[in-house]
């Protein structure tokens, strides 16, 4: 163990202010791709001809190839180093975000999406597995608190702007604005961004080797159920991405703008609780903060199933979102730190495992929530509940790691 954490604490003194800012920069790619253009979501069906469903598929797409790009770059950046992939990255995302703005079709649309998804992948397994590489223990635990806590300020700004930006622009120019987001990041990006990860710390072999690193860690039980938890959390989360928008603007009769406020106000919650999981597993108890969070997450989600069979008033939705989405937030930090804290050597690839998980069950999660048209709430209130409640039902695997689980998953 000394091996291991005598040359991390020397690398966390050289941490500067700068650094930890770019690496939660680097988290805002998901949320502010997915939150920016959801205001004007239904006015894209519109323009393009499509269905609720259909158009939702952009959602799926983006999440999909989130999902997808980080198996990818996280192996890739165990091998090659943090850097180089982060600004290759950087620059594919900013270019595809244009594509999206020019798509002529919803399927053109889509598949630009699933591309922009690929890119943007590589920035959040990046700040993940790079503030692995320079944090640990307690420190470790805060900046996972505070990743979460920027995906929250991420979810607030993206929709605000983005039903202020449908004031004055169409969804074509929400896009532009993304790829305007991608050309800040590339910048600070390569002034900022040095190389965490020390080419005598990078893991060699090839395919094979890649493939060992996944089943260790898959063998391993308190890993599996974190990625899980983490998951189907997300799988909530992403259905009320993908709905909200319909159901508050389409049922409640809110304005874009009011959807984008009543959106803020729930993602405020998740930044608050966030913060303080973030502390609290630090101080209390990782697994005992996991419980209250998902605690939390199902009866919110609950709430929400109640509200759309009973046809209760907008005030019962915004407070079962808000518990709901508090609970997810909850459950982050504690969550990716079972996960990542025993794996330094493979940081990238166990983020990798902990991404797909969040992003390719969030994509299942997406569609089904417009099954029963816009003006139907009840397939959200069914995948929230059903996701909530099975992250729950995984808590039983993070009760405790096999003996001699540590020392072999350093080995």
């Amino acid at each position: 163990m000394t091996a291991v954490h005598t040359p991390m604490t020397a690398r966390e003194q050289t941490v500067g202010r700068p650094l930890a800012a770019v690496l939660g920069l680097l988290t805002i790619f998901g949320p502010i791709s997915m939150d920016l253009y959801l205001p004007v979501l239904p006015a894209l069906t519109a323009e393009l001809q499509s269905t609720t469903s259909v158009a939702q598929l952009t959602i799926t797409a983006c999440l999909l190839g989130l999902a997808i790009g980080q198996i990818i770059a996280g192996p890739l950046s165990d091998r090659f180093g943090r850097r180089t992939p982060l600004l290759v990255g950087v620059i594919a995302y900013t270019v595809t975000s244009a594509l999206c703005a020019l798509s002529p079709t919803i399927e053109t649309l889509i598949a630009a999406r699933f591309v922009q998804g690929l890119a943007g992948a590589v920035g959040i397994v990046i700040a993940q597995a790079a503030g692995r590489d320079v944090y640990s223990g307690g420190k470790l635990l805060r900046f996972y608190g505070r990743l979460t806590v920027l995906g929250g300020l991420a979810a607030i700004i993206g929709p605000v702007i983005g039903g202020q930006l449908a004031t004055v622009t169409d969804w074509r120019g929400v896009f532009l604005f993304l790829a305007a987001v991608g050309v800040a990041i590339l910048v600070a990006s390569l002034v900022v961004f040095r190389e965490t990860l020390p080419a005598d710390r990078r893991v060699t072999g090839g395919f094979s080797h890649t493939l060992n690193d996944f089943r260790r860690l898959l063998a391993d039980r308190v890993f599996v159920g974190a990625v899980l938890i983490t998951g189907c959390t997300y799988s909530a989360i992403f259905a009320y991405l993908s709905g909200a928008t319909y159901i508050l603007q389409g049922v409640y009769g809110l304005s874009p703008q009011g959807y984008s406020f009543a959106f803020g106000l729930n993602s405020l919650g998740f930044v608050i609780f966030g913060f303080f999981a973030g502390r609290l597993s630090e101080r209390w108890s990782e697994r005992g903060t996991l419980t209250m969070g998902l605690a939390m997450a199902t009866s919110g989600a609950l709430g929400l199933l109640a509200t759309a069979l009973l046809h209760l008033p907008l005030s019962a939705i915004v407070l079962s979102l808000f518990t709901m989405v508090s609970g997810v937030a909850v459950t982050s930090p504690p969550a990716t730190s079972l996960a990542l804290k025993d794996y330094p050597d493979v940081a990238g690839t166990a983020s990798s495992l902990l991404g797909l998980a969040r992003f390719a069950f969030g994509g299942l999660a997406a569609p089904l929530v417009g099954i029963g048209g816009a003006d139907n709430a009840v397939p959200f209130g069914i995948v929230a509940f059903v996701s909530a409640a099975s992250a729950a039902f995984c808590l039983a695997l993070v009760g405790r790691r096999r003996e001699g689980q540590d020392v072999e998953g350093r080995i």
